[in-house]
């Protein structure tokens, strides 16, 4: 069959390799699945509760294990078969699904019970996450990575705007215990897909020896490299808010629209179509330099400033769409650089740091976000969220364009011009 031409095979160019095809459709149907449950999991506990700081407190221990076992997960993930470990976790976030879809259906869950499964299931996603996000290398290659990290993206905000339309019907129809229930089926389809792989046509990285492969390896190498660094930093600002937006949002819905479930599965689906333009938009794009990533973190804070002042429901949704493309564009360029910079010996445990900086801030962002809207107001935690990002965005693009301008004074010709070329833009 002859390969699509033009930019739209650009855009799906990773589509077009089997075991891509296989793992993308496992990874959409389980982060359906995923966000039915986020949707369900945070309306209980304000349900139970009535408290939004109890809902970034689940959001916080959700996201906890990455912190402090990012990096294990990293070396996890560099020691053993990618193909394996996700075989292991994904079942075991399933069955974390079907437990506290147990306990909701026979009326016992109580909110300790959701911090319970809420921290275990981040267990697994510490080990997950690096292995995943590495994995891709091996099912397209060097050459198409780029793309299949954007189409990932692209991916789980499809299941972003699937997923919250249908735990809002859930909850309102059936509660939320069948949402959970929905969710633990889900895992099913990357189990599947998994095992349907051809391991012959994955590609594997040179192995090397377990001496090198030592736990802090990540760390210094992502730390030595300005073009990985920097990405790592903005990450790890935005973080603070852009993982916790679902608590702001349904302290939006619950104490500002007064639009109940209904109105936080319509403020999380808005959210995730912009995320999925923005997705797509990276997928278009064939590189993204320092200085386009300032741009992009600079845009997102301007909105997130604007999106609190929205004075109704329809004006803040129509902010709020630019949001979640701003929002994709930003981590999905970073998330590219730090990836496509990283040698293969070494990826996972890259993956470790960067996923620990991106989720370990937003553990500590959950109660701080939680917090300011309970006690502030949520429009308080939206001007938070673009203030801080701001000032630390304009900080990153200080600091970049000073060290740029120090290697043009150290040699302004001659044949380090070409080193001066180089340096992280």
């Amino acid at each position: 069959m002859t390969a699509p031409t033009g930019r739209t095979a650009g855009m799906f160019a990773s589509l077009r390799v089997r075991n891509y095809r296989l793992f993308a459709s496992g990874t959409l149907i389980a982060n359906t699945g995923g966000w039915v449950q986020r949707i369900a999991q945070d309306w209980l506990v304000l349900t139970i509760t009535g408290s939004a700081a109890a809902v970034g407190v689940t959001t916080a221990l959700q996201f906890l294990p990455t912190m402090l076992f990012g990096m294990v997960g990293g070396l996890v993930s560099d020691r053993f078969p990618k193909h394996r470990i996700l075989l292991v976790t994904q079942t075991g976030m399933a069955s974390m699904a079907a437990v506290l879809a147990c306990l909701t259906l026979t009326h016992q869950v109580r909110a300790w019970h959701v911090f319970v499964v809420a921290f275990c299931l981040g267990m697994f996603t510490a080990v997950d996450n690096p292995a995943r996000q590495s994995f891709v290398n091996e099912l397209v290659g060097p050459a198409q990575l780029r793309n299949a990290i954007s189409l990932n993206s692209s991916i789980f905000q499809v299941a972003g705007l699937i997923g919250p339309a249908v735990s809002g019907v859930l909850i309102r129809l059936v509660g939320p215990g069948y949402a959970f229930a929905v969710n633990a089926t889900t895992y099913l389809a990357p189990i599947t897909a998994l095992l349907l792989l051809r391991t012959a046509d994955l590609v594997r990285p040179p192995r090397a020896g377990l001496p090198q492969r030592r736990l802090s390896d990540g760390l210094r190498y992502l730390t030595s490299r300005p073009h990985m660094l920097w990405p790592t930093v903005l990450v790890g600002v935005f973080g603070l808010f852009t993982i916790n937006l679902p608590v702001t949002l349904a302290a939006y819905a619950r104490s500002v629209f007064h639009s109940g479930s209904s109105g936080y599965s319509l403020l999380s689906t808005v959210a995730a179509v912009g995320s999925l333009s923005g997705a797509l938009m990276s997928a278009r794009r064939a590189r993204t330099r320092l200085r386009g990533l300032v741009a992009i973190g600079l845009t997102l804070a301007a909105l997130d400033l604007i999106a609190a002042s929205a004075p109704n429901e329809w004006s803040y949704c129509l902010v709020l769409a630019g949001v979640g493309a701003a929002t994709l564009l930003l981590l999905t360029s970073a998330n590219s650089m730090v990836q496509i910079a990283a040698h293969d010996t070494v990826r996972g445990r890259v993956m470790g740091v960067y996923l620990l900086v991106f989720f370990g801030s937003g553990a500590l962002g959950g109660p701080l976000v939680g917090a300011i809207d309970q006690y502030l107001g949520p429009r308080a935690g939206m001007l938070l969220a673009g203030t801080v990002p701001a000032l630390a965005t304009v900080l990153v693009a200080t600091k970049l364009a000073r060290q740029r301008r120090l290697r043009v004074r150290l040699n302004p010709r001659g044949p380090l011009r070409q080193l001066v070329a180089v340096v992280p833009r």
